[in-house]
């Protein structure tokens, strides 16, 4: 049976929802607010680290989740992460504008040519392509740019999982055709293969089990090692990158992780059993009206595929009351979400769900202190990881 985050961020973290009532209440935030709990963030963050690094593992930080912050991706830095797996090259943009080094482009969003040069100048360690087309591209900026660029190929067979929205990919059957053509260009060096999901969540018999995709990855590398001047020594096997699965990655051959979820514990594990990553996120809202016998809160941060539930609604953790979200509509905008009973205009609606924060409208406040009882707002920013000008911080 499917458990819900909210139940296991109130179990796991209840100082977390705590402030996040208390914030709200002040009015230090706003409806629509996701409240990051820094200093859990963060240990999840080194917990994951210390594990890659007994596998020998490498890491990749993912910041889509949490809206491309880059105050975060800043501490992932400092903490040893060597660079940020961009999602988009939109989300490249954000970390270049932030100083923030860029270890993996390319790989769920193609780089399009009027960006090309602009990222590879910047400096990314490795960009993944879906065809030989836009591996000459990158090679012919990378020649002009006087520069070797290392790439990825993303590779696919007819029976890994494919998700709508994200296919592409270098076909099995094709690459010895196209091998030799890329040994050709002068200015890339072919050291890796890529697909997604590497990894899913059986929640039937609650474990994280490996993908086709995987096998599809161990031939591809197999067959691009059998070809004259062609090493791959890179196996990047991005989904569910927490402790659980870093062994996994090193069982299975691979050598890169990708975490994103695994930052803010909303990892599937999560739900069913306690991972040693702890949630360390809300959604934090607010009652707006009542209208049929069932109260609607303020939108604008729901993602269709977080599995969201239920809710906490009242002024506090102790007098809450949690209530069940009433059906959402897929196809219209989420200017309000239902609740299945009738509240008072204006109070607290906390929620907790696997989210992608980057393709909401929401606000996302970074708190530290949490944990010792001295939670303190020390950022607000966009779901695109601008910083919101108007307000200070001690």
């Amino acid at each position: 049976m499917r458990k819900l985050f909210l139940d296991k961020t109130i179990k796991r973290n209840k100082n977390l929802v705590k402030a996040a009532f208390q914030f709200h209440n002040s009015g230090e935030i706003y409806p629509n607010t996701y409240v990051i709990d820094l200093d859990i963030l963060l240990e999840n963050a080194e917990i994951m680290k210390s594990e890659a690094d007994k596998n020998n593992i490498e890491l990749f930080f993912m910041t889509k989740q949490i809206g491309r912050n880059p105050w975060i991706a800043k501490k992932l830095i400092e903490m040893g992460y060597k660079g940020a797996v961009v999602v988009d090259f939109q989300e490249a943009l954000v970390m270049m504008e932030n100083n923030i080094p860029i270890a993996h482009c390319g790989h769920i969003g193609q780089i399009p040519k009027g960006v090309m040069e602009k990222v590879i100048e910047y400096g990314v360690e490795y960009i993944t392509s879906y065809s030989l087309d836009k591996i000459h591209e990158i090679n012919n900026v990378a020649k002009k740019l006087n520069k070797i660029q290392k790439i990825f190929l993303k590779v696919i067979s007819d029976e890994d999982i494919k998700y709508p929205g994200q296919y592409g990919g270098l076909n099995l059957n094709e690459l010895e055709g196209i091998a030799e053509e890329i040994v050709a260009c002068s200015n890339v060096k072919l050291v890796g293969v890529t697909s997604f999901p590497c990894f899913i969540y059986d929640r039937e018999n609650k474990e994280i089990i490996s993908t086709e995709n995987i096998k599809t990855l161990q031939k591809a590398k197999e067959i691009l090692n059998n070809i004259a001047e062609i090493n791959i020594t890179e196996m990047n096997v991005p989904s569910l990158t927490c402790c659980e699965t870093l062994e996994k990655i090193r069982k299975c051959g691979g050598t890169q992780g990708e975490p994103g979820h695994g930052l803010t514990g909303t990892i599937p594990i999560n739900e069913l059993e306690d991972a040693k990553e702890i949630p360390a996120m809300v959604y934090v809202t607010e009652i707006s009206h009542n209208i049929y016998s069932k109260a609607y809160c303020y939108g604008g941060g729901f993602y269709p595929r977080g599995n969201l539930k239920n809710a906490l609604v009242g002024k506090s953790l102790e007098e809450s009351v949690k209530t069940k979200i009433g059906s959402i509509p897929l196809e219209n905008i989420d200017y309000y979400l239902p609740l299945e009973e009738k509240f008072n205009i204006g109070d607290t609606v906390i929620m907790a769900f696997r989210t992608q924060i980057f393709v909401t409208r929401s606000t996302v406040v970074l708190v530290e202190g949490i944990q010792s009882g001295k939670g303190k707002i020390i950022g607000r920013y966009d779901s695109q990881g601008n910083l919101l000008k108007g307000y200070s911080y001690e």
